[in-house]
């Protein structure tokens, strides 16, 4: 049977060997990633689809209201179309930086573990 000293040794010599394995590192799956392609699809298609139903929606109740039916309503689905393409090119800048941010931190790991001693 171990002594105490020894038992020491051997939980110290297990945390070094899971450091340097990485085991003690929570595992990252895709799915953990905050935007899959998928999901970025659908974000930049559900812009683009509400902003031409929310100008739809207000070209009908002014046509509605004042009378001039189709010509506000055509209006305000090119406008909304216009604030779709303008949301989903936003969104495309936002999650290209966040890319890039990305790319950077894992090229600044990376080299600061390529370096040797």
């Amino acid at each position: 049977m171990a002594g105490p000293e020894e038992q020491q040794r051997m939980r110290d010599l297990e945390a070094r060997i899971k450091a340097l394995k990485g085991e003690d590192k929570p595992k990252v799956h895709h799915y953990d990633d905050h935007h899959s392609q998928a999901q970025m699809a659908w974000r930049m298609v559900i812009e683009l689809v509400s902003g031409l139903a929310i100008g739809f929606g207000i070209g009908y109740g002014l046509d509605s209201l004042l009378g001039t039916s189709p010509w506000l309503m055509i209006l305000f689905i090119f406008l909304g179309f216009a604030a779709g393409v303008n949301v989903m090119i936003r969104s495309a800048r936002e999650m290209q930086k966040d890319g890039m941010a990305k790319a950077a931190d894992s090229d600044d790991a990376r080299k600061g573990t390529d370096e040797g001693p």
